[in-house]
């Protein structure tokens, strides 16, 4: 049986060569467009890796006369063979520590009220957006934030403790208070305010990890009885926390490398002085009245001290800063691994 043949696919065969051809002076146009478009992004890219293969390579070829196991193990010192970055590892260790605990509960539970509990309304709506918008904010302005209100706050605690250890209750004895030192540029105010920093950026992660979890699990779990809090806690949650996990460890690292807020609020320069005196892991178990002292001690942070040390006019500093800006990019790359990991044996648990 003969079929008869159409003249619609030759048809479109001819208008697809004639189309490719760029007879259409338009779309030659368009196309020649693009491929600039895609060159540009192409070159900025490879200029882009350039650039950072050319610094990472300056820096390290600078810090091979000082990078060493010494450097990480001692203290700051005005003489640039003897200079270390232990005081600013602690004092991270500390700031970071403080600002997971800080960001982590508030950030992830004003995320998980936002998109799971509160109401399609105009406050809810504009809260939001401002919360997109902190996110830009500089950090300086965080700085002085914090300088205005945690270290005001901070400086009235030290007046008071000063002046009172120990107070009557109900005038039948007095109860005597741990005479611990505090100072106004201490830890828990730098803490505070990198809270504040990076708040915003916790919030939005989780946000959007809450927002890829499908709306199917969620209908399913309450038709099954299950109330909202328990949809939320034990089916949403749970498939949101790489992302969640993620997007927190990705925000503390930009903490890490925060030095402006610090600078603002009064943070040591050049110290040799450890926060709490704790200047090794084991001291940490055997020394708990220390680690008591430590989150009201004075400190400074890596990048405080790369700023120090950038900032000098011996030029045997520029080795010192080397290696300090090798030890903050070591650090980095630790926990960006570990958000790599953390990511990963999760995204396994999810079986959808």
């Amino acid at each position: 049986m003969n079929i008869p043949m159409t003249t619609s696919e030759p048809r479109y065969v001819a208008r697809s060569v004639s189309f490719y051809s760029g007879a259409d002076r338009s779309i030659r146009r368009r196309l020649f467009l693009s491929r600039v478009f895609a060159g540009a992004c192409r070159f900025v890219t490879y200029g882009s890796l350039i650039v950072l293969v050319v610094l990472l390579t300056a820096i390290v070829w600078s810090s091979l006369d000082r990078l060493s196991p010494d450097f990480v193990y001692s203290t700051n010192s005005s003489d640039p063979d003897k200079a270390g970055m232990l005081a600013g590892l602690w004092g991270s260790f500390w700031l970071v520590l403080f600002t997971a605990l800080f960001s982590v509960p508030i950030g992830v539970g004003s995320a998980v009220y936002l998109e799971e509990i509160a109401r399609d309304s105009f406050a809810v709506r504009v809260i939001k957006t401002n919360l997109s918008n902190l996110a830009g904010v500089p950090s300086i302005v965080y700085g002085i934030l914090g300088y205005t209100v945690f270290r005001s706050a901070a400086a009235v605690l030290k007046v008071w403790f000063d002046g009172q250890h120990a107070f009557n209750v109900m005038g039948l004895f007095r109860l005597r208070l741990i005479k611990l030192p505090i100072y106004e540029d201490n830890i828990l105010v730098g803490a505070l305010t990198l809270t504040l920093v990076v708040m915003p950026t916790v919030i939005a992660a989780a946000q959007e990890a809450l927002r890829s979890v499908p709306g199917s699990i969620r209908m399913a779990s309450l038709a099954l009885g299950a109330t909202r809090w328990q949809t939320i806690w034990r089916q949403v949650i749970p498939a949101a926390l790489p992302g969640i996990s993620t997007g927190v460890i990705l925000s503390t690292s930009r903490a890490i490398g925060e030095a402006a807020p610090l600078i603002m609020l009064g943070a040591l320069t050049i110290t040799t002085m450890v926060p709490g005196n704790i200047d090794s892991p084991l001291k940490l178990i055997t020394r708990p009245t220390q680690v008591l002292q430590a989150p009201l001690d004075q400190f400074t942070a890596m990048p405080i001290e790369i700023y120090d040390w950038s900032r000098q006019t011996d030029s045997q500093f520029t080795a010192v800063a080397a290696s300090g800006i090798m030890v903050l990019l070591v650090v980095l790359l630790a926990i960006n691994a570990v958000a790599l990991i953390v990511r990963h044996y999760a995204s396994r648990r999810l079986k959808w």
